[in-house]
This record gives structure tokens, sequence and C-alpha cells, in this order.
């Protein structure tokens, strides 16, 4: 029997027990009990409609590399499994009386592939039917007693959604896989996921385990209820679930029954999945983590290569998809000039991302989740290999490190006695471009993938030909696709094809020769057989004998160094640093200080800079070690603080759902790549108070931030900054300009808006009453705060008669407003302002860009400083805040400032608004070493900002901007050279296309996007 079962299979089987049944009737029961084992008493609560049929194959696999696992490689040895599972695996392997036995000579046995992030088995989900002009939806839609949003749909178990696909999983069984862990992609709490095999059987067969992990995201997926709708607002709620699950397992009476918390909290001691877009999404998600002590996997986005420290300082297992970007065509320039570098250098370093995991040390699996076409899986692992990712950590990506994560090491990912008969056939080592899969053998089922080339018939022959004489042939190429040539004095080609046992070839006998002889014929085990006709057109008989086999050089995958790649910049756009700047000692020489103090200007005066913070100002100051700069002619003056920004924000400057939503945290949402924080430093901006938008009463929690060019989200932020939170009167908070179908929310009148402060902070007062066991109310947490004077409160304000209402309800309950915003009516309630001790952030000359700023002065700024109230100059717009000196110098032309008054708008002005006017906004010893140095008067028109300096460091340099755009410019033409020759080559492309910058201000409920051409 050994050399019959080439190709091995159930049909097979039965073909052979049917045969013995046939010869021996008698002994049927005995055979039956052979050939199905312990199989033979198992039971089923199923039907059977027809004769009863349990047999289950032993197969015995010999003679075979086996890859046990990525460290453990067996040659000559023998896989045995049995009902589907493992019986013993290596080189002495006993083979039993019962097995059909599977010669594997030449060829390899891997584990099959794991997958951990997959929706196989599940239908796409659907977002619920609603019309285009239908109202806010504020609670759940959900039927029964779940939680309060639809987008927490942690009751959800893929296994009760789990329907098994052949069609699907063919293809998953092609690419290497056999097991998976499906969940539903749908929400911000997923519910459970199954562990599946991709055998083709009922449900109840291929589960492994019904629920074995679970799963996140900050999508809310198919949910129809408005909250949230940002990502801010995502966040939010992830942290209060977590908040109500915490008291809801204390405290069930008083919630009742809420299947999602139940749901929820049984779920904890499973593995955690999160799926992220972003890198800095994966921060978040990390940080989310470990506020409430979880460690996650996660799924990554595919471009966190360009921060791996901090993907290392995660302490996280990554799950990392191979969807690579595609190339794109830069045919057309006038097309082209609109792709930005960084999409062009990510089609480029996308494919180094599992190297770069593996040189930094951190544990990681690999995934086909996103990928279009999963053929394309293998492929795209051949391409991380030849970008730098070993064999042996890609295999471990793929079998251990999946099935340990979701602890499956028991069941799969070694070929291990007691596991799951789930495990490859090639013709080599698994990741080279030439080896051939054969089978995907899952539960001891076989898949073929691909029949051709399963017997390697390469190797020297001799040819005998009857009549006519021999000749050595020799038989080269791969399994698959065999290729001839005959050995003569002249080696001479010819041409072979197999199909199956059947062979045809053609062979040269003499150089140049009109006609070859023409054989066809068997294969046999020990020879090859056949007729055919000779060069005459003559029949002739002919036989082949094996003589040789040919050595082959190991084919394992090229690690051929790819193109040279492009260096990393951090922020990842053309304006990066190759290498973040560190901070230096800094003598600024004979300049005029603008010292935004007592002392005034100072003029040829010098600043020495130590350790990031001002250390002396005087003149003929020694320098020491301290790198000298030149200041003649020029000026120094503190840094611009915007008090009013919404750059560097990700997915939303509004949680606009909901008129109070002081559980939203603009900290969560940081964008360091935004290149605005870059513009704004050649502006001379160092610090930047990132403000929640205006749609809603009280809106969410600010953050303060110096413009760090380069650094995490992390270390963007003031750290010890007393906290702050936006308010909105007006307009926008009544959703006058939002459409008929925006008429449901409350409040929708100036009126109403009263009744909105005064019932929140009504409702912080009895929580801040409520006894030990209360639930921990995050909205209210915030306006605690307030009432504490813990947290302070920025009002995006124009109306005068608001303005007086809100100072009104702030005496109410006996906190401040710390500081009005815009305030384009300010002017006419200056004293009351002045006496309620709020200070006024408004715009240089902005009016008459909707009704409510029909009033507007430029006069405005004046008069309140006048009044003697705090005031500064605002931005809210990413543009103008490059020009916020500008701003600041029109209240000299409209209201007869003073030069230094003026400059103080911008600098020590906000700074006291902000409450770290001992930290930062002016030129004093101590202070922290933010300063510009001008090339002219900072008030002026012609002011150029020359070099931008945040503790220490120079992060903008005008001189520096210049070399930066000639790299731009030279690694734009690399890039776009190698794209041009992809598609020379063949190579699919995509058409170049915008690439699109978040953009916000205040109102601004989508984010508003323009072209982002060149960097």
């Amino acid at each position: 029997m050994k050399r019959a079962f080439e190709k091995p299979g159930t049909a097979l089987l039965l073909r052979c027990i049917t045969y013995a049944m046939k010869r021996h009737r008698g002994k049927l029961l005995l055979l039956t009990l052979l050939a199905t084992g312990q199989a033979a008493s198992a039971q089923e609560t199923y039907p059977l409609n027809g004769i009863a049929d349990p047999r289950e194959g032993c197969f015995a696999f010999t003679h075979a590399t086996i890859v046990k696992d990525p460290q453990t490689t067996l040659n000559n040895a023998t896989l045995v499994i049995r009902d589907g599972k493992i019986v013993s695996a290596g080189t002495s392997a006993a083979i039993p009386k019962d097995a059909v036995i599977v010669d594997c000579k030449g060829k390899y046995i891997y584990p099959s592939f794991v997958d951990i992030f997959s929706n196989y088995g599940l239908s796409e989900p659907k977002r619920g039917a609603s019309a285009w002009n239908a109202p806010p939806q504020f609670l759940s839609n959900t039927k029964g007693a779940y939680g309060w949003n639809q987008a927490i749909r942690s009751e959800v178990n893929a296994v009760d959604l789990f329907s098994a696909d052949d069609g699907k999983a063919a293809p998953l069984r092609e690419a290497g896989f056999g097991t998976v862990l499906t969940q539903q992609p749908d929400g911000i709490a997923r519910g459970t996921a199954a562990l599946v095999t991709l055998a083709t059987a009922k449900e109840n067969k291929v589960i492994i385990r019904e629920k074995a992990a679970a799963a996140y995201s900050f999508d809310k997926g198919t949910s129809t209820q408005n909250y949230p709708n940002s990502l801010m607002g995502c966040i939010a709620l992830l942290r209060q679930t977590f908040l109500d699950a915490q008291w809801y397992k204390t405290q069930p009476a008083k919630e009742g029954v809420n299947l999602s918390l139940e749901a929820w909290n049984a779920s904890q001691q499973l593995p955690q999945l999160f799926e992220v877009t972003d890198k800095w999404d994966a921060l978040r998600a990390d940080k989310i983590g470990d506020e409430f002590g979880v460690q996650y996997i996660i799924r990554a986005s595919g471009n966190e290569y360009q921060r791996i420290s901090e993907m290392a300082a995660t302490k996280a297992t990554f799950a990392l998809p191979l969807n690579f970007p595609g190339a794109i065509d830069m045919e057309d320039p006038a097309d082209a000039r609109y792709v930005s570098l960084a999409e062009m250098k990510h089609w480029e370093m996308a494919p180094t991302e599992p190297a770069a995991f593996e040189k930094a040390g951190i544990p990681f699996c690999l995934t086909a989740a996103d990928l279009k076409d999963v053929k394309q899986f293998l492929a795209n692992v051949r391409k991380a290999i030849s970008y730098g990712l070993s064999e042996q950590k890609a295999l471990e990506a793929l079998t251990k490190t999946p099935a340990t994560l979701i602890k499956a090491y028991d069941k799969v990912g070694s070929l291990e006695p007691g596991k799951l008969a789930n495990f490859l056939i090639t013709s080599g080592p698994v990741f080279s471009e030439k080896t051939i899969l054969y089978q995907n053998w899952v539960q001891g089922n076989r898949y073929t993938i691909k029949a051709d080339g399963w017997n390697d018939i390469r190797g020297i022959y001799t040819v005998n030909l009857t009549p006519g004489g021999s000749y050595s042939v020799e038989v080269r190429g791969t399994a698959a696709a065999p290729l001839l040539s005959v050995l003569q004095k002249d080696t001479l080609p010819g041409r072979i094809d197999v199909n199956g046992k059947l062979v045809s070839l053609s062979l040269a006998l003499a150089k140049n020769s009109k006609s070859n002889v023409r054989l066809s014929g068997i294969i046999g085990d020990n020879s090859w057989n056949g007729t055919g006709a000779d060069t005459s057109g003559n029949l002739v008989k002919w036989t082949a004998v094996f003589v040789k086999a040919v050595p082959e050089k190991a084919d394992s995958v090229k690690k051929e160094t790819p193109l040279a790649i492009g260096p990393l910049y951090y922020p990842f756009n053309g304006y990066g640093w190759e290498k973040l700047p560190s901070q230096q000692d800094l003598l600024i020489k004979n300049t005029t200080v603008w010292t935004g103090e007592k002392e005034g200007k100072l003029e040829n005066t010098d600043v020495l800079i130590r350790n990031g913070k001002i250390a002396q100002v005087g003149k003929s100051l020694a320098a020491g070690n301290a790198r000298v700069i030149d200041g003649t002619g020029k000026h120094l003056s503190a840094g611009i603080i915007d008090e009013h920004s919404h750059i560097a924000l990700s997915r939303g400057v509004n949680e606009s759902s909901q008129s109070v939503t002081s559980e939203v945290r603009i900290a969560d949402v940081l964008n360091p790549d935004d290149v605005n924080i870059y513009r704004q430093l050649s502006g001379g901006v160092t610090a930047s108070h990132l403000l929640h938008g205006s749609a809603n009463a009280i809106g969410g929690q600010s953050q303060l931030i110096k413009l760090r060019w380069g650094q995490n989200a992390e270390d963007l932020k003031v750290t010890n900054w007393d906290p702050f939170i936006k308010f909105a009167l007006g307009e926008n908070v009544k959703q006058s300009n939002w459409g008929d179908r925006n008429t449901v929310r409350f409040p929708q009148t100036r009126m109403g808006v009263e009744q909105i402060y005064t019932d929140a902070f009504t409702r912080a007062l009895d929580y801040e009453k409520q006894g030990p066991g209360k639930r921990r109310d995050l909205e209210l947490d915030a306006l605690v705060e307030i009432l504490h004077q813990k947290r302070f409160i920025t009002c995006h304000s124009y109306v005068q008669s608001e303005i007086n209402m809100l100072m009104h309800v702030a005496d109410s309950f006996h906190f401040k407003v710390n500081t009005f915003t815009h305030i384009l009516e300010g002017y006419k309630v200056a004293d009351k302002m002045k006496a309620h001790g709020a200070g006024a952030g408004t715009f240089a000359d902005w009016w008459a860009y909707k009704m409510e700023v029909q009033d507007a002065i430029p006069y405005n700024a004046a008069i309140m400083q006048g009044a003697g109230v705090l005031t500064a100059i605002n931005s809210d717009d990413a543009e103008m805040a490059r020009r916020l000196n500008q701003e600041a110098a029109k209240s000299i032309k409209y209201g007869g400032m003073t030069e230094e008054e003026a400059i103080k708008l911008v600098t020590i002005n906000p700074a006291k608004l902000l409450h770290v006017d001992n930290r930062m906004g002016s030129i004093k010893v101590g202070k922290d070493a933010d300063v510009v140095l001008w090339s002219d008067n900072p008030l002026s028109i012609y002011a150029k900002a020359e070099k931008t300096i945040v503790d220490g460091i120079v992060e903008f340099d005008r001189d520096n901007d210049l070399q930066l755009r000639k790299r731009i410019a030279m690694e734009r033409n690399r890039l776009t050279q190698l794209l041009l020759a992809e598609k020379k080559k063949g190579t699919p492309t995509r058409k170049a296309s915008l690439t699109p910058e978040e953009i916000y201000h205040c109102e601004d409920l989508q984010g508003g996007h323009q072209q982002a051409i060149g960097y």
C-alpha cells in the first residue's frame, strides 16, 4: 500500500475499505473497528437520514521535513494523525497498522497558520435604515434590557452569529490558514470572538472555543445613535463604560438588569483585542487599558513603524496587517502634486513594519485582515521578509504567537500530540517564492491547494529509444513546473509536460534541428515508458530510467536588500526631523529684548538659556559652553501663546451629540503629526490652548500644549497646569444653522441655554452629596471640579445679554468664568466682566460672519483692556495663528495701545488667562526658555520669526527650513521615480488624489479638509 497513496484522502480510504469489504465480507465488523478506532463508540445528537458511516481516518506522513514549531525542525520524520488530531510527530514515530501511509519525501510539513483578527463566517454588519432628514437619535433603539448606548455591544457573541462558509474558507486555507478568531467588527465594544477552524463541516464541529476573546475599537460602527460622533466621544464612552461596569458589579440593584454590562464584566477575563486605524490610536487604546488595568492585544493599522519606540513602551502585543499600500500613479504631474510626501514615504516604508517590530523586540503576530484579496497574503509575507523580517519570526507570528495570545496553544499552533491535525504540506520552505502549497489539512481533513508537482520527478534520467539510441536528460525547474534538457556535447533544450501520471517529452537531439523526438507515456514508480515518434516520424518505444537526483541549492526567501529606503521623519512628513533635536545652552547676544515685564524693551541685551530655562538677562554675558546666536539688529520676544486654538486634533473638534459633554477630553485626541504645529512655529507660536468646539453649552475639557515638533502626544502636553473646559453661548449652542432636522435637541433658544447650565450644576451638586457606592459619572466629575475652582471655564460668547446671563449663573453657584473667548460685544459689558473677575480672549477685527457678531468693532480689545479686563488676542484659526503678532499690532492702530502693551496681548496676557504666567509668557529669569528671535520689530508686517525656541530647543529655524524645502523636493523626486518605475514594470497603481488635512474651527461638526501639497 505504501506507494499507492500519493494523494491521500477520505474518498481514497473509502474505496480501499469498500474493496476490502467485497473480498472479506465476514470480517466487516473487525475492519470497521480498525478503520475507526475509538471513534466507533462516538455518539451524536444529530439524526441521520441514511446509513451510518462514522469512520475516521488514520494517516502517517513519512520521510518529511517536519517543522513542529518555529524552533524545532525534524528531518526525515513522520507525522501520524487519527480522528482529526495529531498522534505523534518525530523521527522514530510508530506507524499504526491501519494507517494510510503518505510518502512525503522531499516535502515539508508546517502547522497551519492562525489568524486572530477575522470576521470569517459572519455577515457584514448593516446600519439601520433611517431617512436622510431623520431627527437625532439620543437613546439606543436596541430592544431588550441592554445598555443605553448601542455602540456598546458587549452582549454580542460571534458564536451565535457564526455560519461556516466553505466559499470563504477556501481562499483562507489556500493562504495557509487553518484556524481563525472571528469577531463581529461592529461597535466600540464588539462582544466576544469565537475560535473556529476552516474545515468543511457543521458549525458545532469547527468551533474550538465559543468565547475566546473580547473585542473593542474606537469606531461606533452601525449605531444610529448620535452619541458619540467624535473620536474623543468614543474614548469617553469607553472610559465611562468601564466605570459603569465596575459599579454595576457591586450595585446591581440600583441599575436593575443590564445585559450589556453583565456581558462586559463576564468577558473581562478573556484576552482583550483592540482594533485601531492609526499609530496614535494604538497609544490611545493602550492608555485606556493602563487606566483600567487591561493589556490589550492591538490590531495595528500599518503605520506604527513611524513611532516604534512608543509602540515598544506600551508593552502590548500587536497583530500586524500586511495590507501594504499600493503604488500611486504619478504619471500626470498635475495630479501628482496633490500626493503628499508622507503618503509616498508610507508606500515605500510600510513593508518594513514587521521587521521594525522584530528589531525592537515587540511581540507580534500577523493577520490577513483588510486584504481585499487574501491570495496576496503570502506574497506580502515574502515582501516583509525581503524588507528585513526573519523567516523564523514570520512563522512564529503565524503559528505559536497568535495561538498563545488567545490561550489556544494547547489546540493549534504547532505539531504536537493531542493538538488538532491542522498542517500544511509544501514543496519547500513555506515562505519561499518557489514553494508550492500542496495541501492544507484542517481537523484531519485534506484540502488540496495545488496537485501539480506532488511527485517530484526532478533528476538525471537515461532515455532509451527502440529503435534508436540512449540519451541522458536532465529534469530541473520546480516540482510543479519542471524543465527538460538533453545532455550532450551541447546541452540542448527540450520540453516536458506532466499531468498526474501522464508525461509527454520533446527531445532535441542535434543543435539547430528542425524536428524533435516526440514521446508520451506513463510515470511509474521506478521508470517511465510509452511510445512516440522519432525525428523522421517513425514509431518508437521508449523508457526512462532514473539515474540520480540533481542537487538543489537551499530554496529560502531572498535576503537581498530592497531599494534604498529613505529615512524616517519625526513627525512623518517632509518637515519632520530625522533625529529629534536636543536641548541646548544658548546665548542670544546683542538684540532688542521685549521682556514683557516691568523692564520693558531692553536694547543691545543678551539672554542666556541653560537647561531649558532663562538663566540670565543682561549685557555682555559670558557664553561659557553655550551656543552663541548673534541677535544684532534683531528682536527677541517671549513665544506667542494662542489662547484659543483647534490645531493638532484627530477626528472631530466637537462632540455635538448632546448639550453637555464635559466628560470628553481634548487630551485624548492630540495629533502630533499636524503640520500646523510647524507652520505656527514659523510664526513664533510656542504654546496653544486646544479647545473643544462650540456646538454645545458645556463642551469638553481642553488641553494646553507646547509646540514641541516631532514629540508624541504625551510630550506635547503642558503638565501641572490648572485644567480648563469649554462652554459656549449663542447660535451654535441652540443649533440655529444646523438645518431642519436638528430642532429637537434641547435647548433651541437662548433662554433654554441658561436652563441647561442651571440644570447641569444642580445635578452636579446633588451628585456630590451622594454617599459611598455612588456611580461615578465623568460628566458630573468635571462640573464638580468647576464648583470647587479646580477646573476653569473658557466660554465661546458674542452677545452681551448671554455674557451677563452666564456670569449670573456662575455667581449663583459660586464659581467664576475664567475667560470669555471671541466676546465681540465685550466692550459693552467690560465693567461687569471686571467685577466678576473674567478675562477675555478676542479677535482683533473679525466681524459680520454671522448675525450675532454684527456689533463687533476693532476697538474691542483696547476698550476691555482699558477697563481693567485681562485681554488676549487669539486665533481660532490654524492660518491666522501664524500671524498673531500682526493681529496684536492692530490694537495699536485701532485702540492706541503702546507696542509693549500690544505684544502682551499674545504673550503674557494669555499666559495669565491660562494660569501659567509663572512659567511662560515673558522673558524673565527662571521661566521656560520659550522665545522667538525676529528679523524685525515683532509687531511689524515685515517681521519674520527666524528662530523659535521652546524649552531651550530650536524647534524652528528659517535657514533650516530652506534646507528642508530642498530635501522635500529631492525626496519627492526620488520617490516619484520609484513609483514611475513600478508602473513601468506593470505593477497595478492607484490614482493620485488629494491628501486630506484635518483643519478645525469652533463650529465644525466634521473636519474641514484642505489640500496638502508637497510636505
